[in-house]
C-alpha cells in the first residue's frame, strides 16, 4: 500500500470517531454529555483550553468536535448524573445538587468550582423568626415545594414536619405565601429570596459544577487515559485563573535579602543579566496580590516589571 493510501485510511478512521454519534459502536470512543443552560458556556471555554474544540451546531444537541474518540451530546444539567451511573455516557459535567438529588452512583473526578450555589430551606419573613409555631395554626400539612424531590424528602422527613411535597419546575420562590408554606430551592446570593419576601431557615448543602464519569469507563484503558490527562489540564488551566507571572529586573545590591521577600509558588526564577548588570526575576503571584506588591517591589528596587496572564500551571 502506498503512503498515501495509508494516509487516507487514518483520515477515514479519524472522520468515523468525529461522526460516531452514539459513542457505543468503538468500545474505546469516549461519550461526553455537556450540560445545557448557563453554565455550558464556561464549560465549553474550559474544554476549548485544553483543546478539546466544541462548536455549537444550531439548534441540534451534538456539537461538533474535533477531538479523536470523543463524541459529545447536550443534555440537561438535572439528567446528566443519571444517564452517566447508568452508562449511557462515560461522563459529563453536573452540578453536585443534582448527583445528590439523583443519588447518582458516579465517580467525580473534578470539582470545577463554577456555579456555586446553597441549596436551602426557605420561608415567608413573617413566619421565619418564631421556629416552634411556624406552622401551628395551619391546621393542615405544610406545602413544600421544589424541583428537588429526594433533597426535599430526607430533609422534612428529618425536621419531623407533616408535609406534602409539590413538585415545581423553576420560579420556585413565586409560590409563597399563597401556594406553598415552604421552598427548598438553590441561590446564589439570596437576592431573589428577599425580594420575594422569603427567609433562609436552613442549609442543605453547598453545590459546584463537576466533572464526572462512570465506573467502568475507568476499567477502560483508553478512556482512563483521557479522562486523567482532560483532568490534569482542566486543573492546570483552573489553578492558572486566579494568577499572573510577573518578570523584573534587580540590580546586585542586597539581591539576596531582596529575594527572600519576594512571594512565589516555590522559588522565584533568577537568572543573570549580560554583563552581570543584575538579575531577570520571575515569580508566579495571585491576581489580588498584584496591586499591592507591584508598589513594593519597586521600593525594593524592581524595574522593568512586566506581567503576564498564565494559560495552564502543571504542578
Amino acid at each position: 500500500m502506498t503512503s498515501s493510501g495509508i494516509a487516507n485510511k487514518k483520515q477515514e478512521k479519524s472522520i468515523d470517531l468525529s461522526k460516531n454519534e452514539s459513542g457505543q459502536n468503538d468500545e474505546n470512543v469516549l461519550s461526553m454529555t455537556l450540560p445545557t443552560g448557563r453554565i455550558q458556556d464556561k464549560v465549553i471555554d474550559l474544554l476549548n483550553q485544553i483543546g478539546v474544540d466544541v462548536a455549537k451546531n444550531g439548534r441540534s444537541y451534538r456539537p461538533s468536535v474535533t477531538t479523536n474518540g470523543l463524541t459529545v451530546k447536550m443534555l440537561k444539567g438535572q439528567n446528566i448524573p443519571e444517564l452517566v451511573a447508568l452508562g449511557r455516557h462515560d461522563c459529563g459535567f453536573s452540578g453536585y445538587d443534582w448527583i445528590v438529588e439523583r443519588d447518582a452512583d458516579v465517580v467525580q473526578l473534578l470539582d470545577l468550582g463554577f456555579d456555586p450555589v446553597r441549596i436551602i430551606a426557605a420561608v415567608p419573613d413573617e413566619i421565619a423568626d418564631d421556629k416552634v409555631n411556624r406552622f401551628a395554626n395551619l391546621g393542615r400539612k405544610i406545602v413544600v415545594a421544589s424541583e428537588y424531590r429526594n433533597l426535599t424528602t430526607k430533609y422534612v422527613e428529618a425536621q419531623g414536619f407533616e408535609a406534602v411535597f409539590l413538585q415545581t419546575f423553576g420560579a420556585t420562590e413565586a409560590l409563597p405565601p399563597e401556594d406553598a408554606d415552604m421552598i427548598v430551592d438553590n441561590t446564589a446570593t439570596g437576592t431573589t429570596l428577599k425580594q420575594n419576601r422569603l427567609t433562609i431557615v436552613d442549609e442543605l448543602l453547598r453545590s459546584t459544577t463537576r466533572f464526572i464519569c462512570n465506573k467502568k469507563a475507568l476499567e477502560n484503558p483508553v478512556k482512563k487515559k483521557m479522562l486523567e490527562e482532560m483532568v490534569m489540564l482542566m486543573e492546570s488551566c483552573l489553578r492558572a485563573r486566579d494568577k499572573v507571572l510577573l518578570e523584573m529586573h534587580f540590580g546586585c545590591e542586597d539581591f539576596e535579602k531582596v529575594i527572600e521577600q519576594l512571594p512565589c509558588m516555590k522559588a522565584p526564577t533568577v537568572a543573570k543579566l549580560y554583563g552581570d548588570q543584575g538579575y531577570a526575576v520571575k515569580i508566579a503571584v495571585t491576581n489580588k496580590e498584584v496591586p499591592a506588591l507591584i508598589p513594593r517591589l519597586v521600593a525594593m528596587g524592581a524595574r522593568d516589571i512586566l506581567e503576564f496572564r498564565l494559560e495552564k500551571i502543571v504542578v
